[in-house]
């Protein structure tokens, strides 16, 4: 199966929490309403330096996931 790059996600038992889901590696879950963020790998001393100088991208690239979402819900 093939995945797209970000997806939203959504959980009655977090009313305020906006979810944006990363699928590629290094996959992550942001949560844009409080800017948490969970890793879901498991990364070594060499990979958290390269973790450190991608992480600001990815996080912006996720932002901008769900402005545009959000703004095509809003055009329908």
């Amino acid at each position: 199966m093939e995945l797209p790059k970000f997806l939203l996600g959504d959980n009655t038992d977090f009313p305020d929490a906006i979810f944006v889901i990363h699928t590629e590696f290094p996959r992550f879950i942001i949560n844009l309403a409080t800017d948490e963020v969970e890793w879901l790998e498991d990364f070594d001393a060499e990979d958290e330096r390269e973790l450190e100088a991608e992480a600001e991208n990815l996080i912006q690239q996720a932002t901008d996931f769900y402005d545009r979402e959000i703004t095509r819900y809003d055009q329908e």
